[in-house]
């Protein structure tokens, strides 16, 4: 057996970047040991096991089969390394340590994938992000398993090569039976799987007019009312007038779904923008994001979607505290020891919750049984710094027994949801220049810049400001918010009637 030092490539996962991995195999005459070095966790030092097995089944000779001193290298070496995509890596770079296969040159090459104990490729997550470091990089091929090839393929420019087993991929290396290339993977819309229509919902004309402003802008939303009025059924029924993403925003969001291991092979693209409805019991790190080895959460997940909290004042006071940092910022920074990781979190926020605990605070028809002290505890789990990040805030009152008894139009949603869509093509040729898509992520000075006042709608503003009626951030979001509101009128200019509907849509400041 000839024995040659040998190396090739992996990537880690590092938040939602990749990183390119170098892996170096030495093989020695010695006493038999198989050691991992690198600063790799748990499931990378197993990776030995499961290379031996993967070998002896594939019909290779595995490492315990000799008394050979046997060290794989992971460089960089202070780079923490976790998972099991460096399997194949690991495998290959031994067989070519160890001569049991032919040279080939490894500098333009990329190899991912969990080995099972037969040899086979298992998915592995990230192969999104190692496609888009590859193209970025140069190197001119992506070893994948096949169940992740189509989500690799999404990226242009780089060569991705589908692999069902080790044994598949030494034949394509030494050229003996070549693997065919995986096409490019085209983009096609899909409708979203609306669980309500806006249509079916009777009455609550002022809340679906909002539910068309917050879609149309990207805007935070909270409805405040009583129990059954309808709070959570118009928070699910925001899908279905959402506007349709684009190709830039599909990668974005499969790019997120695919670090936290939820794509596969029949769920390859993130198509329709997503809606997260966690519970209140839910932790800060599953809703914020981190862990051990840090993961997406919930704000994250809900990427270029919807974010909806039911019942907001349940939720842990350190969870909704923690989301004021992405409201305003659009990421999320995870922060470690060694480290900071940064997720995207661009969201809408769509909350709900109850006057009182009861529920019927203020109701005309119930009568509420809280103490007053009880009332103001339980409005104050939702701080004013939060509060005064959520661009529309609205009251949601009872459905009267009249409207339950009307028989609805047989419409749908779609006329909605292309009026959204038209007003976000809108914005989208107003921003195109600043790498957003919406209104609301707009910054001040972009504000000053780019939305036109008519000198009386400037003028209301300013008497506004001159009452203290708002904060400064408060003003910028009534701004936006008119902004949208002209968008969908497809005014070029915001005008009185702009600004005075974005007004009574901030309920904080009109109380």
């Amino acid at each position: 057996m000839k024995l040659n030092p040998a190396k090739v490539f992996s990537a880690a996962i590092i938040g939602i970047k990749a990183q390119p991995i170098e892996v170096e195999a030495d093989v020695s005459v010695g006493l038999h040991s198989f050691n991992i070095v690198g600063l790799a966790d748990k499931a990378v030092a197993e990776s030995k096991d499961r290379v031996n097995s993967a070998l002896k089944n594939s019909g290779f000779k595995p490492p315990n089969r000799y008394n050979h001193r046997i060290t794989i290298n992971l460089a960089p070496a202070d780079l923490h390394k976790a998972g099991s995509n460096y399997d194949l890596a690991i495998a290959l770079s031994y067989l070519l340590a160890s001569g049991q296969i032919k040279q080939f040159d490894p500098s333009n090459k990329i190899f991912l994938g969990e080995l099972s104990l037969k040899g086979e490729l298992k998915p592995t997550p990230g192969t999104l992000l190692v496609a888009k470091m590859s193209k970025n990089l140069g190197f001119k091929e992506i070893f994948v398993p096949k169940a992740n090839a189509k989500e690799a393929a999404l990226i242009e420019g780089t060569r991705i090569i589908p692999v069902e087993n080790i044994k598949e991929i030494v034949d394509h290396l030494e050229e003996r039976v070549l693997i065919e290339q995986q096409p490019l993977s085209i983009f096609e819309e899909e409708l979203s799987e609306k669980i309500f229509d806006i249509s079916e919902i009777k009455g609550q004309e002022n809340a679906k007019r909002v539910l068309e402003i917050a879609a149309a802008g990207g805007h935070n939303l909270l409805m405040v009312g009583p129990p059954g009025a309808g709070k959570t059924m118009l928070a699910r029924a925001l899908p279905s007038i959402m506007p349709p993403l684009n190709l830039k925003e599909a990668i974005e969001i499969t790019s997120i779904y695919s670090v936290a291991g939820l794509t596969n092979e029949n769920n390859w693209l993130i198509k329709t923008r997503p809606f997260r409805s966690p519970h209140q019991s839910a932790s800060p790190a599953s809703i914020i994001g981190g862990g051990t080895n840090p993961r997406p959460g919930e704000i994250s997940l809900a990427h270029r979607g919807v974010l909806f909290l039911d019942e907001l004042p349940e939720f842990r006071k350190d969870v909704l505290e923690a989301l004021r940092q992405p409201m305003e910022d659009g990421v999320i920074v995870v922060s470690r020891a060694k480290s900071s990781l940064i997720f995207p979190a661009r969201f809408s926020l769509v909350a709900s919750m109850n006057p009182c605990p009861c529920g019927y605070f203020q109701d005309p028809e119930v009568e509420c049984r809280c103490l007053a002290h009880e009332i103001l505890r339980y409005q104050k789990k939702i701080s004013g710094p939060l509060l005064d990040r959520i661009d529309i805030q609205i009251n949601v009152p009872r459905i009267k027994i009249e409207e339950l008894l009307k028989k609805q139009n047989p419409a749908d949603s779609q006329p909605v949801k292309e009026k959204i869509t038209k007003a976000r093509k809108i914005q989208s040729e107003r921003l195109k220049n600043l790498k957003i898509y919406t209104n609301s992520e707009m910054s001040s000075s972009q504000c000053d810049e780019l939305i036109k006042m008519e000198p009386k709608a400037e003028d209301l503003l300013k008497n506004m400001l001159n009452k203290s009626f708002v904060s400064a951030r408060g003003y910028y979001r009534i701004l936006k918010l008119a902004r949208t509101i002209a968008d969908l009128e497809e005014s070029e200019t915001t005008k009185t009637n702009h600004i005075a509907e974005a007004v009574q849509y901030r309920l904080r400041e009109r109380e």
